[in-house]
């Protein structure tokens, strides 16, 4: 920030992030949109064309190589009897996600959560775990 410059779009704002995170699902799909209370909020501010335009979101990780080493991280917790998560995942679904990433044709979760981010969030929920002593009985 000492020498660059920081850019700010109309959704971005760290007060409207804030804010909008908190709200109720109902509330942050108004009208059906994704971020149509945000919408709402800045008819009139801001130019239709920002309004209505289609999310765009951050780039995805698309590279196979990527997919695998999650996939292999995965199968490890998978295995691993002291992962706080050994108990509690679906093994045939998390095989179902291995073998046939490309059945998941909607998003799990917003629109980047596709098969690796599934698994990403699998090594991330395990890590957070045992980082925390998180233990399940």
């Amino acid at each position: 920030m000492y020498n660059g410059l920081e850019v700010r779009v109309p959704f971005c704002d760290y007060r409207i992030v804030e804010y909008a995170y908190n709200l109720p699902w109902e509330i942050k799909a108004y009208a059906g949109r994704e971020k149509g209370v945000v919408r709402e909020a800045f008819r009139g501010l801001l130019p239709d064309s920002i309004i209505e335009r289609k999310k765009s979101p951050y780039p995805k990780t698309h590279d196979p190589k990527y997919f695998s080493l999650c996939a292999a991280a995965v199968r490890e917790i998978l295995d691993d009897k002291s992962s706080p998560l050994y108990d509690i995942l679906d093994r045939e679904g998390v095989e179902r996600v291995i073998g046939y990433p490309e059945e998941i044709s909607s998003p799990w979760y917003g629109q980047l959560m596709r098969a690796p981010q599934i698994l990403a969030y699998i090594i991330q929920t395990d890590y957070w775990f045992r980082a925390n002593r998180v233990t399940i009985e």
